[in-house]
């Protein structure tokens, strides 16, 4: 039998990754902040639930201890993140420090944790998901794109450094998906001088949010990446993530940022 560890699995996509890959006859080994947010997935044969916030260094290190006492691991399963949306001269320092500590630090330090034993055993998967905020940018995202672009390049180099081990690394880069995010998973902040700018932003994320995939449909392009066994490194994952991307490489960088502005500024 198989096992995922999964980070940030108490909803959404983490929550949906955690049931298929359950459903497919895998060990889930769920982890989250507050575990009573997963008695649900709890009360699922072979699923362990852990607590683990992603800005704790030594949670992350003790959790990944527990989780390789439980037996074998085959994929890691970095999903712990959230969105930050604002200019960035009203966010303050903690609400950057708060992003790049969730989103891009705690993915660092969970896959270090791993290394040594997926490097020993000569095999292992790490899929992270990123975002396509990870492969275009839009405007008053500019903290939360730092952190899902530094994922991309991060991921490609560290696929050179273990790929020759054995370890696969991967991205999955998802459009919108139909959950709370935009309630549950987002922070903000604002400024009079940007206030045309937000309200066309916010205004467009409901027309997006309509072509939104379900966190089910995302789930399956994670089971995709974990089970191919291709060293592909980027899954870009929904209708409207494609879309978008396949539009960027066919305009090019500039003509593509041009254009895609024009509908926000």
């Amino acid at each position: 039998m198989k096992t995922i560890f999964i980070t940030g699995a108490s909803t959404g996509l983490g929550k949906a990754t955690a049931q298929l890959f359950q459903s497919k006859g895998w060990k889930v080994i769920a982890t989250m902040r507050n575990p009573e947010a997963g008695a649900e997935l709890a009360a699922l044969e072979n699923v362990m639930v852990l607590p683990l916030d992603v800005t704790d260094l030594n949670q992350i290190q003790t959790t990944v201890h527990k989780a390789l006492e439980s037996g074998d691991i085959d994929v890691v399963f970095n999903n712990a993140g959230y969105g930050l949306i604002g200019p960035l001269e009203a966010l303050t320092d903690e609400q950057i420090v708060k992003q790049v500590n969730t989103n891009l630090l705690g993915v660092l330090r969970a896959t270090q944790a791993f290394i040594p034993y997926f490097r020993e055993k000569g095999n292992g998967t790490f899929i992270s998901t990123t975002s396509i905020g990870g492969l275009i940018a839009f405007p008053l995202g500019s903290t939360y794109h730092a952190t899902k672009w530094a994922l991309e390049g991060w991921s490609e180099s560290l696929a050179f450094e273990l790929n020759k081990f054995g370890i696969k690394v991967k991205t999955v880069s998802p459009g919108g998906i139909k959950t709370d995010f935009v309630s549950r998973s987002l922070d903000s902040a604002s400024s009079p001088a940007y206030e045309e700018m937000t309200n066309s932003l916010f205004s467009k994320m409901e027309g997006m949010m309509d072509a939104a995939s379900t966190p089910e449909q995302i789930a399956e392009v994670v089971y995709e990446a974990a089970m191919d066994g291709k060293k592909q490194l980027r899954y870009v994952a929904g209708e409207d993530a494609k879309a978008l991307y396949a539009q960027r490489i066919e305009l090019g960088d500039e003509a593509f940022r041009e254009q895609f502005g024009q509908q926000f500024i």
